[in-house]
């Protein structure tokens, strides 16, 4: 394994992209989807199921954890790694996105945010520079930059007041984080719905110099069409020999979309947060297993799947289960679900690589459009 950092491309199609990011703790095939792991755990699942889907590496929530138990603790423990039992990699957000969404428990400056916890109301503050000592503590193989994240739609003086503040914390994250062989920095572009904004976000994060670039600020309410207008035009800004990470996404055909447009990383709690409600992922379209006209039938989610829940239990068992609140209904849809995006991001990859995007993309949204199978 390499002892650095590094990301190689290994074919394009289009915009879209193959590779791999090499890091100590193991490499991340890329395109690549990251489970969310908010409070060191993605919920209903063990770390070795999550890896069984087909997971290279996990995201962390850097606001929860300095909550608690606080990152202090974790690293008396021995960092996140061990803490949760999962020894391949792990991306920290730097909480900037939880602490803007308190909206009357914070206060910005430009230091940063203080803000009252939402477990106890304690009071805390949040800089460029304690995200960067909380993330170092976590022992986090990717870090994220601290930065502001407005939610959509604002003005175009909201906005740019907004992505210039997160490049000075960008430049500041930069310092704070030092030289740390083996662990990346990745800068978070900011300016709204706005182009050139995007791209003057993209000059300044460029001029610092990061490990790899995330496309933030979007996913925040401005709807599919207007995210995929930026994607159009904001991968192309960040350097092309660096991963390019969309923050927040998403729903599969968000996913396939961005690919297609030059993403290399996605991260969301959509695949274990509808497991847990009975919303279960498969080529054609979201069933919820809930509905009544599951009672009888024995057949799987998805005939098609190879994941436990599809390959060893009924949609009569799984109805029954969620009906009866059983912990297993959580657990075998949530790893269904995550199996489920895995062999999306699988599926991308080698379609990718064989220059076969878009016929893999037609079949995609054709069997889609095909709605669940019929009741029995």
């Amino acid at each position: 394994m390499s002892k650095n950092f590094t990301f190689k491309l290994h074919g394009t199609d289009g915009k879209a992209r193959c590779g791999q990011i090499d890091t100590p703790r193991g490499e991340i095939r890329t395109p690549a989807f990251m489970p969310v792991g908010t409070a060191a755990t993605v919920k209903a699942m063990m770390p070795g199921s999550v890896r069984a889907t087909g997971a290279d590496i996990l995201l962390g929530n850097t606001y929860h954890l300095m909550l608690r138990p606080t990152a202090e603790r974790i690293d008396r423990l021995g960092g996140l790694h061990r803490f949760m039992n999962w020894d391949r990699p792990i991306l920290t957000d730097s909480g900037g996105f939880q602490v803007m969404s308190l909206a009357e428990l914070r206060k910005m400056s430009e230091k940063g945010v203080t803000f009252k916890s939402h477990i106890d109301g304690s009071k805390h503050e949040l800089t460029p520079e304690r995200s960067m000592e909380i993330q170092r503590l976590l022992g986090s193989d990717i870090v994220m930059c601290f930065d502001e994240c407005p939610a959509l739609p604002a003005d175009r003086k909201r906005i740019n007041e907004s992505m210039q503040l997160s490049m000075r914390w960008a430049a500041r994250s930069r310092d704070a984080f030092g030289d740390r062989p083996g662990h990346a920095l990745f800068g978070i572009q900011q300016g709204g719905l706005e182009e050139d904004m995007r791209e003057e976000s993209a000059k300044a994060l460029r001029g610092i110099g990061f490990e790899g670039y995330a496309v933030g600020g979007l996913a925040v309410g401005e709807g599919q069409e207007a995210m995929f207008g930026v994607l159009d035009y904001a991968p192309g800004q960040l350097p092309e020999d660096k991963p390019r990470y969309l923050m927040g996404v998403g729903k599969p055909d968000d996913i396939v979309g961005a690919v297609e447009r030059g993403i290399d990383m996605f991260d969301c709690v959509l695949p274990s947060r509808s497991g847990r409600t009975g919303q279960a992922f498969t080529r054609r379209g979201v069933v919820n297993i809930k509905n009544a006209r599951h009672m009888d039938d024995p057949r799987p989610l998805d005939e098609a799947c190879s994941c436990p829940c599809c390959t060893q239990y009924s949609r009569a068992y799984l109805h029954h289960v969620f009906k009866s609140h059983e912990i297993i209904s959580s657990m075998l849809v949530t790893w269904h679900n995550l199996h489920y995006y895995q062999e999306l991001m699988a599926g991308l990859r080698a379609a990718i690589a064989a220059s076969e995007l878009a016929a893999f993309v037609k079949q995609f949204h054709a069997t889609r459009a095909l709605g669940d199978i019929e009741p029995l």
